[in-house]
Protein backbone atom coordinates (compact mmCIF):
# COMPACT_ATOMS: atom_id res chain seq x y z
CA UNK A 1 0.00 0.00 0.00
CA UNK A 2 3.00 2.31 0.28
CA UNK A 3 2.39 5.40 -1.81
CA UNK A 4 -1.14 4.33 -2.83
CA UNK A 5 -3.87 6.91 -2.16
CA UNK A 6 -6.34 5.62 0.42
CA UNK A 7 -9.28 6.00 -1.97
CA UNK A 8 -7.56 3.71 -4.47
CA UNK A 9 -6.49 1.25 -1.77
CA UNK A 10 -10.06 1.00 -0.47
CA UNK A 11 -11.46 0.43 -3.94
CA UNK A 12 -8.92 -2.33 -4.60
CA UNK A 13 -9.37 -3.99 -1.19
CA UNK A 14 -13.15 -4.15 -1.45
CA UNK A 15 -13.55 -5.01 -5.14
CA UNK A 16 -14.18 -8.74 -4.71
CA UNK A 17 -16.40 -8.49 -1.65
CA UNK A 18 -18.39 -5.70 -3.31
CA UNK A 19 -19.20 -8.04 -6.19
CA UNK A 20 -20.33 -10.71 -3.74
CA UNK A 21 -22.70 -8.26 -2.06
CA UNK A 22 -24.11 -7.11 -5.39
CA UNK A 23 -24.78 -10.68 -6.52
CA UNK A 24 -26.22 -11.95 -3.23
CA UNK A 25 -29.43 -13.99 -3.46
CA UNK A 26 -31.55 -11.26 -1.91
CA UNK A 27 -30.18 -8.41 -4.05
CA UNK A 28 -30.46 -10.48 -7.23
CA UNK A 29 -34.12 -11.19 -6.48
CA UNK A 30 -34.82 -7.55 -5.62
CA UNK A 31 -33.13 -6.20 -8.74
CA UNK A 32 -35.01 -8.73 -10.88
CA UNK A 33 -38.33 -7.56 -9.43
CA UNK A 34 -39.09 -11.00 -7.99
CA UNK A 35 -39.84 -9.97 -4.40
CA UNK A 36 -43.08 -8.81 -2.78
CA UNK A 37 -43.01 -5.27 -1.44
CA UNK A 38 -42.98 -6.61 2.12
CA UNK A 39 -39.54 -8.10 1.44
CA UNK A 40 -38.20 -4.65 0.58
CA UNK A 41 -39.98 -3.11 3.58
CA UNK A 42 -38.04 -5.49 5.82
CA UNK A 43 -34.78 -4.34 4.22
CA UNK A 44 -35.73 -0.70 4.85
CA UNK A 45 -36.19 -1.61 8.53
CA UNK A 46 -32.71 -3.15 8.62
CA UNK A 47 -31.34 0.06 7.12
CA UNK A 48 -33.14 2.03 9.82
CA UNK A 49 -31.02 0.18 12.36
CA UNK A 50 -27.78 0.37 10.38
CA UNK A 51 -27.96 4.07 9.55
CA UNK A 52 -29.25 4.91 13.02
CA UNK A 53 -26.11 3.34 14.49
CA UNK A 54 -23.79 4.80 11.85
CA UNK A 55 -25.12 8.33 12.14
CA UNK A 56 -25.18 8.17 15.95
CA UNK A 57 -21.49 7.17 15.84
CA UNK A 58 -20.87 10.09 13.48
CA UNK A 59 -22.44 12.47 16.00
CA UNK A 60 -20.09 11.08 18.67
CA UNK A 61 -17.06 11.63 16.41
CA UNK A 62 -18.08 14.98 14.88
CA UNK A 63 -15.31 16.81 16.73
CA UNK A 64 -12.65 14.22 15.86
CA UNK A 65 -10.02 15.81 13.59
CA UNK A 66 -9.97 12.82 11.21
CA UNK A 67 -13.53 11.45 11.36
CA UNK A 68 -15.24 14.84 11.69
CA UNK A 69 -14.89 15.93 8.04
CA UNK A 70 -16.79 12.77 7.00
CA UNK A 71 -19.84 13.76 9.07
CA UNK A 72 -21.65 15.37 6.14
CA UNK A 73 -25.29 16.29 6.93
CA UNK A 74 -26.36 16.12 3.27
CA UNK A 75 -25.48 12.42 3.29
CA UNK A 76 -27.57 11.51 6.32
CA UNK A 77 -30.25 8.95 5.52
CA UNK A 78 -32.25 8.70 8.74
CA UNK A 79 -34.95 11.30 7.95
CA UNK A 80 -35.56 9.67 4.56
CA UNK A 81 -35.58 6.17 6.06
CA UNK A 82 -38.11 7.14 8.71
CA UNK A 83 -40.39 8.55 6.01
CA UNK A 84 -39.85 5.46 3.83
CA UNK A 85 -40.55 2.89 6.55
CA UNK A 86 -43.69 4.74 7.60
CA UNK A 87 -44.91 4.95 3.98
CA UNK A 88 -44.19 1.24 3.46
CA UNK A 89 -46.10 0.21 6.58
CA UNK A 90 -43.08 -0.96 8.56
CA UNK A 91 -42.21 -0.09 12.14
CA UNK A 92 -40.06 2.92 12.96
CA UNK A 93 -40.45 2.47 16.72
CA UNK A 94 -39.63 -1.26 16.75
CA UNK A 95 -38.02 -2.26 13.43
CA UNK A 96 -37.80 -6.00 12.86
CA UNK A 97 -34.03 -6.34 13.06
CA UNK A 98 -32.51 -9.68 12.09
CA UNK A 99 -29.75 -11.28 14.20
CA UNK A 100 -27.27 -10.55 11.40
CA UNK A 101 -28.28 -6.89 11.52
CA UNK A 102 -27.83 -6.78 15.29
CA UNK A 103 -24.27 -8.08 14.82
CA UNK A 104 -23.68 -5.33 12.24
CA UNK A 105 -24.96 -2.68 14.67
CA UNK A 106 -22.71 -3.98 17.45
CA UNK A 107 -19.68 -3.51 15.19
CA UNK A 108 -20.75 0.03 14.28
CA UNK A 109 -21.29 1.03 17.90
CA UNK A 110 -17.75 0.04 18.90
CA UNK A 111 -16.04 1.79 15.95
CA UNK A 112 -13.25 4.27 16.49
CA UNK A 113 -12.45 7.04 14.00
CA UNK A 114 -10.72 4.80 11.43
CA UNK A 115 -13.33 2.09 11.54
CA UNK A 116 -16.11 4.68 11.34
CA UNK A 117 -14.61 6.05 8.13
CA UNK A 118 -14.40 2.52 6.71
CA UNK A 119 -18.09 1.87 7.37
CA UNK A 120 -19.02 5.36 6.19
CA UNK A 121 -17.24 4.71 2.89
CA UNK A 122 -18.85 1.33 2.26
CA UNK A 123 -22.38 2.51 2.99
CA UNK A 124 -22.70 6.00 1.55
CA UNK A 125 -20.63 5.67 -1.60
CA UNK A 126 -22.42 2.41 -2.36
CA UNK A 127 -25.79 4.10 -1.96
CA UNK A 128 -24.72 7.01 -4.10
CA UNK A 129 -23.74 4.64 -6.92
CA UNK A 130 -25.40 1.21 -6.99
CA UNK A 131 -28.21 2.29 -4.72
CA UNK A 132 -29.61 4.41 -7.51
CA UNK A 133 -30.35 1.20 -9.41
CA UNK A 134 -32.50 0.01 -6.49
CA UNK A 135 -34.40 3.29 -6.55
CA UNK A 136 -35.30 2.68 -10.19
CA UNK A 137 -36.38 -0.89 -9.35
CA UNK A 138 -38.75 0.42 -6.67
CA UNK A 139 -40.38 2.71 -9.22
CA UNK A 140 -40.55 0.10 -11.98
CA UNK A 141 -41.63 -2.89 -9.88
CA UNK A 142 -43.77 -1.33 -7.16
CA UNK A 143 -44.63 2.10 -8.60
CA UNK A 144 -42.99 3.83 -5.64
CA UNK A 145 -41.55 7.32 -5.89
CA UNK A 146 -41.10 9.83 -3.08
CA UNK A 147 -41.79 8.43 0.41
CA UNK A 148 -40.99 4.74 0.24
CA UNK A 149 -38.02 5.36 -2.04
CA UNK A 150 -36.65 8.66 -0.70
CA UNK A 151 -33.64 6.86 0.81
CA UNK A 152 -32.14 6.90 -2.69
CA UNK A 153 -32.65 10.64 -3.28
CA UNK A 154 -29.26 12.32 -2.99
CA UNK A 155 -30.23 15.52 -4.80
CA UNK A 156 -29.10 17.59 -1.78
CA UNK A 157 -25.51 16.69 -2.70
CA UNK A 158 -25.66 18.30 -6.12
CA UNK A 159 -23.51 16.64 -8.78
CA UNK A 160 -22.77 13.02 -7.73
CA UNK A 161 -19.48 12.98 -9.66
CA UNK A 162 -18.27 16.18 -7.98
CA UNK A 163 -19.26 14.84 -4.59
CA UNK A 164 -17.41 11.57 -5.18
CA UNK A 165 -14.30 13.57 -6.11
CA UNK A 166 -14.69 15.59 -2.90
CA UNK A 167 -15.07 12.39 -0.89
CA UNK A 168 -12.01 10.77 -2.45
CA UNK A 169 -10.02 13.90 -1.60
CA UNK A 170 -11.13 13.59 2.04
CA UNK A 171 -9.96 9.98 2.12
CA UNK A 172 -6.62 10.79 0.56
CA UNK A 173 -6.05 13.70 2.95
CA UNK A 174 -6.62 11.63 6.10
CA UNK A 175 -3.33 11.69 8.08
CA UNK A 176 -2.92 7.93 8.49
CA UNK A 177 0.28 5.97 8.11
CA UNK A 178 0.45 2.75 6.11
CA UNK A 179 -0.48 0.57 9.10
CA UNK A 180 -3.62 2.58 9.87
CA UNK A 181 -4.58 2.72 6.19
CA UNK A 182 -4.39 -1.07 6.07
CA UNK A 183 -6.56 -1.23 9.18
CA UNK A 184 -9.16 1.00 7.53
CA UNK A 185 -9.13 -1.18 4.40
CA UNK A 186 -9.50 -4.33 6.48
CA UNK A 187 -12.48 -2.80 8.29
CA UNK A 188 -14.08 -1.84 4.98
CA UNK A 189 -13.88 -5.48 3.92
CA UNK A 190 -15.38 -6.43 7.30
CA UNK A 191 -18.19 -3.93 6.70
CA UNK A 192 -19.03 -5.59 3.38
CA UNK A 193 -18.98 -9.01 5.07
CA UNK A 194 -21.43 -7.79 7.70
CA UNK A 195 -23.65 -6.40 4.95
CA UNK A 196 -23.51 -9.71 3.05
CA UNK A 197 -24.47 -11.59 6.22
CA UNK A 198 -27.44 -9.24 6.65
CA UNK A 199 -28.51 -9.84 3.04
CA UNK A 200 -28.19 -13.60 3.53
CA UNK A 201 -30.43 -13.27 6.56
CA UNK A 202 -32.87 -11.32 4.41
CA UNK A 203 -32.82 -14.08 1.79
CA UNK A 204 -33.57 -16.72 4.40
CA UNK A 205 -36.39 -14.65 5.90
CA UNK A 206 -38.10 -13.66 2.66
CA UNK A 207 -39.04 -15.47 -0.50
CA UNK A 208 -35.66 -14.57 -2.02
CA UNK A 209 -34.37 -17.93 -0.77
CA UNK A 210 -37.14 -19.87 -2.53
Amino acid sequence: MAGTPLSAALREATMAVHERAHHSTYMAALLDGRLPLEAYTLLAEQYLGVYGALEAKGAELAADPVAGPFVIPELHRMPALVADVEALGGSVVAPRLLPETEAYLARLREADAGRFVAHHYTRYLGDLAGGQVVGKVLERTYGITGPGASFYDFSALGSPSRFRARYRALLDAAPWDEIEQRRVCDEAVRAFELNIAMLEGMAATTRAAA
